[in-house]
């Protein structure tokens, strides 16, 4: 146990009893203990395995691979289809992840055992995503735009696509690469 990290547990008032079990499983199959985002996470060397967070309805081991664990108990859930890596296996109640335990130790050593074998979650490029009909309009016209686009980071890309995509309407996709295309300009990404 990180002394660090102990307030993470301490502060929680409705996940207590939930947290410390989940963090003595955690602990228990031979990870460190830090702090990342706020959150409890854990490694193997310098390797992130999984993170322990909570929510409302529920507190939840993340796994940051989980995406290539086998997942034969059908417990890991992707948080939203945007998500490509990342799996958690949620619950809410004491007596959930005591009934649980077993199977998320075997998920969390599947899941190092996958970053000792240096295997890599598969990544969508971004010239996968779709391209906004007014996107593609104003790249077209504006060569120095698409070129600082193009510089950005495939992360930063991949976000701006996904901002413009969302919107329904043609004037608020319009809108939106408006508003951001001075920050694209600077080298920035959509949350800088």
């Amino acid at each position: 146990m990180n002394p660090t990290v102990d307030f993470y547990f301490d502060k929680a008032k409705n996940w207590h009893k939930e947290l410390e079990q989940l963090r003595k499983i955690v602990l228990d199959c031979g990870l460190n203990e830090v702090l990342k985002w706020g959150c409890p996470c854990y490694t193997l060397g310098k390797s992130n395995i999984v993170l322990i967070h909570v929510f409302k309805e529920y507190c939840a081991v993340l796994f940051f691979k989980g995406a290539l664990l086998q997942d034969t108990h059908g417990a890991l859930i992707q948080q939203t289809e945007r998500v490509q890596a990342a799996r958690q296996m949620r619950f809410t109640n004491a007596s959930e992840i005591v009934k649980q335990a077993k199977i998320l130790k075997t998920y969390i050593y599947e899941a190092i055992a996958i970053e000792e074998a240096g295997l890599k979650v598969p990544m969508k490029k971004v010239a996968e995503y779709p391209i906004p009909e007014e996107w593609q309009h104003q790249l077209n016209v504006n060569p120095s735009l698409k070129t600082a686009f193009e510089a950005l980071t495939p992360g930063r890309q991949r976000a701006y696509l996904l901002h413009f995509a969302a919107a329904k309407l043609t004037q608020t996709r319009a809108s939106r690469i408006e508003k951001c295309i001075p920050q694209i300009m600077e080298g920035k990404g959509l949350n800088d």
